[in-house]
């Protein structure tokens, strides 16, 4: 019997799994989840019939699956009337908000000094109305609004906050119904009971650590208690690329040693079993609260829970069934954390190592000692668990994550568990600053594995990315799964390993190729020197200048995936300058490529409230915002630019096309030519700006104002009187751009044109005869 129940118990996963599924579907169509929620009930009666009539494991299962479902789908039918009604009382998006509310998750850092954190609402107020409601919303607040702040140190998990911003609506799956760009943030009273004091002692304790010496020093707090905001940018990319990050997310592993400890202490005490479970469930409890109920958390936490549980009724459960129970819990309890990234990867190590640590370990020891094929067992089972899921967000794999974790694993539990205790111990503070050093020690040697092995040659495996990038690195891991546990007995079995690592190589060898040749490598195919990129992003703008070590990107076009793909190919990893002309799709589509990347930013005058926000994401991101205006000018690299068009003051023009920033860049000694960028101009506004007379002397480049169209001012081509014309268009498209009267003028007057439809990328410099021209179509 007992045979049978472990065989059995995973098939525990089924419901979890199907809560997953379903919790993934009505958390993106919550009008569905209703109809849901009912065709299980109805699906569940028909099942349970069949279970009276002729028990079985399958049914049992099914009826598992279908009431775990529909619990979930239950549970986003009650909460979507209220949050359907809070995005309604907002509107589209751009309005101006005041929530009152209580913080419920930790404050993390974001760009350029801003915070975001969640809250839960009490209260909304927009337009002399108010809704009272209890929802969730993310909040970002960028560095100056936390610099108004007078009780910025009180800003913590349960503390009672007033916000005002600008609030939009979240895409579709996203826990927070709404995001508010907070313009002002009040504390109105600071995390009440035990959360003041886990606030203050992880508050103290990150201070302390702080300052010590080295990376050690911000990396302790991480360790311990998985806040890593006093961990370096650069460290932390450090631990990314060697796979150690993990190591900072708090885990079954930290619940298991806050457990474990309190279990001592009871037996110490001498309390009954059931009195050492309460004691333990209790100290749980608040170690979730110090460390904040982020996913990986509550996922670790209920596994811990329900294993306390089995232990109070003698049930003692395997690990893949408690973690199926605990998953198909929290996803009721809480369906958007289907779509956490984070809550996936927790599940996804923590059954990897339940599952194939074990036959891992067995295929390591045929060729290892047992200790090291052991050691080496876990994180490779981790490893191949979550490369699937991290390629989804980072399209590369860590070559030496095993190694990592092999040499950082023995000093994790020792930073953790000291480092916990001078947490805990922050009252005293002899004692504190004395655990907090020891814990230094081997925090120090985790930071400098990750600085060693993130510095050695092809620490990046670079892969493809997205759903089809982790398909295949899921088959590949698979693959590599099934050649190294499975012992053929047989010549085929043996014949057939043997072909798995011949497909699962060879992929893997094309895979990285084509990554090489289209991102890292991708500089080699197109010439080394230019000065002038144009991008052939189909139907829309997006113009790279270099002048030494600066680059300068005006616009960025509307698709994402092709811009990514131009600055690939020229080799240019940040934008010291972002120019966004105008706030059409087709000109400023694709600033999610950039953002982030971006050192300032000169804008043209925002239309509308999603222009604006567009701005704010870019400064949240790191970027220092200015609105352009002509007689601004700057350097990049050795050339000078310099702003024409709009005139300051009242415009009769509206903002758009016609209110575009038009650039004079100079020419410089490197290679860049003299180049005039007229935006979507019209004729009118041509007019206006040849009228000024800014426009001096004659250019070498002119890119083509409005991608070509037939609404242009010949007299203007004709004084700006450029060797070379540049044209963003697509092929085909509906507009008819390029017009022939635009080609004609230009051709008359002697210009060469290069345009992206026909010649796709096309690279310009000068040199000592004039302009030298690579087109990708042609060369």
């Amino acid at each position: 019997m007992a045979g049978r129940r472990s065989r059995s118990q995973p098939l525990l996963a089924v419901p979890a799994v199907a809560a997953w599924v379903a919790a993934l579907v009505v958390v993106v169509f919550p009008s569905a989840a209703a109809w849901a929620a009912l065709g299980a009930a109805a699906l569940l009666a028909l099942v349970l019939v069949g279970i009276v009539r002729r028990p079985s494991w399958v049914l049992l299962i099914a009826s598992l699956s279908i009431v775990f479902s529909g619990c979930v789908a239950a549970h986003v039918a009650i909460a979507d009337g209220v949050r359907a009604e809070a995005a309604a009382f907002v509107g589209d998006g751009g309005r101006a908000i005041l929530v009152e509310a209580t913080v419920s998750t930790k404050i993390e850092p974001a760009t350029a000094g801003a915070v975001r954190f969640e809250v839960d609402t009490r209260v909304v107020r927009a337009g002399g109305r108010q809704l009272a409601a209890s929802v969730p919303l993310t909040i970002w607040a960028d560095a100056g609004v936390l610099a108004d702040m007078q009780t910025r140190d009180a800003l913590d998990l349960g503390s009672s906050v007033t916000v005002r911003g600008s609030a939009r609506q979240t895409d579709a799956g996203d826990r927070a119904v709404l995001i508010v760009f907070a313009t002002a943030l009040e504390v109105n009273a600071a995390p009440p009971g035990v959360l003041a004091v886990t606030a203050e002692l992880r508050t103290s304790f990150v201070d302390r650590a702080s300052a010590l010496p080295g990376a050690g020093g911000g990396l302790v707090p991480g360790l311990a208690v998985g806040d890593t905001s006093a961990v370096s940018d650069e460290l932390s990319e450090q631990m990314r690329t060697s796979s150690l990050s993990h190591l900072t997310a708090v885990s079954g592993a930290n619940c298991a040693v806050v457990v474990a400890l309190t279990f001592a202490v009871a037996g110490l005490l001498q309390l009954p079993r059931m009195g050492r479970i309460w004691l333990s469930l209790g100290a749980l409890g608040c170690f979730v609260l110090l460390v904040t109920p982020e996913p990986s958390v509550l996922r670790a936490a209920a596994m811990t829970t329900i294993a306390l549980l089995a232990l109070a009724a003698d049930r003692a459960g395997a690990g893949l069934a408690v973690l199926a129970l605990a998953v198909g819990v929290l996803l009721i309890s809480d369906p958007w954390l289907s779509h956490s990234l984070g809550f996936a990867l927790s599940a996804a190590a923590t059954a990897g190592l339940l599952v194939l640590s074990r036959p891992l370990a067995a295929a390591f020891a045929r060729v290892l000692p047992v200790p090291l094929a052991i050691a080496l067992s876990v994180p490779a089972a981790a490893q191949l668990a979550c490369g699937p899921l991290l390629v989804l967000i980072d399209p590369r794999i860590p070559a030496y994550g095993v190694v990592a974790n092999l040499l950082a694993g023995p000093a994790a539990p020792v930073a953790t568990l000291v480092g916990l205790a001078a947490c805990l111990f922050g009252f005293l503070a002899p004692v504190a600053d004395l655990l907090t050093w020891i814990a230094w020690v081997p925090a120090s040697w985790i930071a400098g594995v990750a600085a060693v092995l993130a510095e050695f040659p092809g620490a990046d495996l670079p892969w493809p990315g997205g759903v089809v990038g982790a398909v295949a690195l899921a088959i590949a891991s698979a693959a590599v799964v099934f050649a190294l546990v499975v012992r053929p007995r047989t010549a085929l079995a043996r014949r057939a390993r043997v072909g798995i690592t011949f497909v699962v190589v060879a992929a893997s060898g094309v895979a990285v190729g084509g990554v090489l040749l289209d991102r890292p490598l991708a500089p080699l195919t197109v010439p080394a020197e230019w000065s002038v990129a144009q991008c052939d992003i189909g139907q829309g703008d997006a113009v790279l200048l270099r002048s030494g070590a600066q680059v300068a990107l005006i616009d960025t076009g509307a698709d994402v995936a092709l811009l990514e793909d131009c600055l690939a190919r020229v080799g240019v990893a940040h934008i010291d300058l972002l120019v966004l002309t105008h706030f059409d799709l087709d000109h400023v589509g694709a600033v999610d490529a950039v953002r982030g990347r971006v050192g300032t930013v000169i804008h043209g005058p925002p239309g509308e409230a999603a222009d604006e926000r567009m701005i704010r994401d870019l400064v949240s991101a790191g970027a220092r915002a200015v609105a352009g205006i002509a007689g601004m000018s700057g350097t990049l690299g050795s050339a000078r630019w310099q702003i024409l068009w709009p005139s300051s003051g009242r415009s009769p023009f509206e903002p758009g096309n016609d209110l575009s920033l038009v650039l004079d860049v100079a020419r410089a000694d490197d290679g860049m030519p003299r180049g005039l960028y007229l935006g979507d101009i019209s004729a009118t506004a041509q007019r206006a700006l040849r009228a000024t007379g800014r426009v001096r002397g004659t250019f070498d480049v002119v890119k083509v104002a409005h991608h070509g169209s037939a609404d242009q001012d010949p007299d203007l081509y004709r004084v700006v009187d450029a060797s070379l014309a540049l044209i963003g268009v697509g092929a085909d498209n509906d507009y008819g751009h390029p017009r022939a009267e635009i080609l004609d003028l230009l051709t008359s007057t002697g210009t060469t044109i290069v345009r992206t439809d026909v010649d796709g990328l096309g690279l310009v410099r000068r040199v000592d005869e004039g302009l030298e021209v690579w087109r990708e179509e042609g060369g």
